[in-house]
């Protein structure tokens, strides 16, 4: 993989979002248990990349046993890169639960709804249960960029066209959290699982803790996108700002 492309796009979004402090580490997880994305290598030079230029440091890992408090103390954000099916046994997803309630920041990427399916913690993590039901074929869409005030879409247009693998959500998060982005079903075929209202990007607080979720994420060319790059990139730096 080229890296001067994406050393371009952190200079692009440089100017866009605040600088982290030095103590600001991130932790990417891409362990699966399902599916695996071919993508994942690229979404994690992206979050290096942003982490080199906007100070942050990155580390990536698929060890679930370094999910304990003492070793998710030293991050202020964990990141579920394409996570998929069951990736965590019971002390893990206590001490997860306990880092995030506690003020931790996660983001969830694209299949980090695909994960953890009889975990209720992570589905509060979601959103009320808006784990993955189902999805069509790869497809061009309209987007609706509900929230124009939170950096991580205020750099997107209204509306506009993404073309990624939409996922049906077996709950609406909407009501829960705020939504950053939505989808317009009537521009793309949704297949059997529609949703009607059909959010696709969202955050909330979860305890002490900030949580961040983009359905953005599938193709290996979205990790190669600027605008993507500020939406990741934003959400990362929110999820890890600490609640007074």
């Amino acid at each position: 993989m080229r890296l001067r492309p994406l050393l371009a796009l952190a200079l692009w979004v440089l100017a866009c979002a605040p600088a982290a402090s030095e103590d600001f580490r991130v932790l990417v997880f891409t362990k699966t248990g399902g599916f695996r994305h071919d993508s994942i290598p690229r979404g994690i030079a992206l979050v290096q990349t942003l982490g080199a230029a906007h100070g942050f440091r990155v580390e990536a890992t698929e060890d679930a046993s370094r999910f304990t408090r003492k070793g998710l103390a030293v991050y202020r954000v964990v990141i579920f890169l394409n996570t998929t099916g069951e990736v965590l046994n019971d002390r893990q997803q206590a001490a997860f639960e306990a880092y995030v309630r506690n003020g931790g920041g996660w983001v969830g990427v694209h299949s980090a709804a695909d994960t953890e399916h009889d975990w209720p913690f992570y589905g509060t993590l979601l959103g009320d249960g808006a784990w993955f039901l189902s999805h069509p074929q790869i497809q061009a869409a309209t987007l609706r960029a509900e929230n124009r005030t939170h950096l991580s879409t205020r750099h997107y247009p209204a509306s506009f066209s993404f073309t990624d693998e939409w996922y049906n959500f077996r709950a609406n998060p909407r009501g829960r959290v705020k939504v950053l982005l939505a989808i317009d079903e009537a521009s793309y075929d949704a297949g059997s699982g529609a949703m009607g209202d059909h959010p696709i990007a969202w955050y909330h607080s979860v305890g002490k803790g900030r949580a961040w979720y983009t359905n953005l994420g599938h193709r290996f060319e979205t990790y190669g996108d600027p605008l993507y790059a500020q939406h990741l990139l934003v959400g990362i730096l929110w999820a890890g700002t600490r609640r007074r």
